[in-house]
């Protein structure tokens, strides 16, 4: 489905990724791991059309897409779960779900708003409180639900549980892990190997803007020298 072949960027003269390599299948969840500032970000916002690729090539169902906008590469149908949230503030959490929302992968059972609130029952709660009303927790379900309501071919969760209480963690893990038993193809940025070991496929682990290691769940929970050295604090 998403095919990642070499690809260099750079923000100004500073080179950020380095040849990076990597691809996600249909119905597959895949994680991308390494510590702070090894280039996880750079490689969804190369991804995603909004940062430009020097070198390499990106295809998403075979198209070629490193070379179009953001906004193309999104109807495609890669939604994004970016860092950060970037909620819509001054829309209350319906308008938020409902300002994007399309059948981008042209399921024959959509996402909903009401299916979408059944995943998330406390947004239902929420629904008429603006998005600056919520807490972090909140909003990173709302962002979340945002996406899927784009109903995408590839979601790409960047950070997905970074600085979010345990309780909230926990549920989107579950909410990661119902969307791959649906068949949802995800890409995920997350840091708690526990848990991206138990929920995803496979893994690749990113060190100063390349891949360094690639492997099966059963295979990275078995690596406790490259949790070490490229994971560990």
């Amino acid at each position: 489905m998403l095919e990642v072949d070499r690809i260099d960027t750079f923000y100004g003269q500073s080179q950020a990724l380095f040849g990076m390599s990597l691809s996600v299948g249909a119905a597959e969840v895949v994680t991308l791991m390494g510590r702070n500032g090894m280039g996880k970000t750079t490689t969804v916002r190369s991804i995603m059309g909004l940062t430009r690729v020097r070198a390499g090539e990106i295809r998403f169902n075979g198209v070629r897409i490193d070379s179009l906008p953001s906004y193309r590469v999104a109807k495609l149908g890669l939604g994004l779960v970016p860092e950060g949230r970037q909620i819509f503030p001054n829309l209350t959490v319906t308008e938020n779900m409902i300002a994007t929302a399309a059948n981008r992968s042209g399921r024959d059972d959509p996402w909903t708003l009401a299916k979408v609130l059944e995943l998330f029952p406390s947004l239902a709660e929420r629904r008429n409180n603006m998005g600056n009303q919520l807490s972090g927790g909140e909003q990173q379900m709302l962002a979340v639900a945002r996406a899927l309501m784009t109903n995408p071919h590839l979601l790409i969760l960047d950070e997905a549980t970074e600085g979010l209480a345990p309780i909230i963690r926990a549920e989107i893990w579950s909410c990661l892990s119902r969307l791959r038993q649906g068949g949802q193809s995800i890409l995920v940025i997350d840091k708690n190997i526990r848990e991206m070991t138990r929920i995803a496929d496979r893994h690749y682990i990113i060190e100063k803007g390349s891949v360094v290691w690639t492997g099966t769940s059963a295979e990275l929970v078995s690596a406790d020298d490259i949790q070490l050295r490229y994971l560990g604090v």
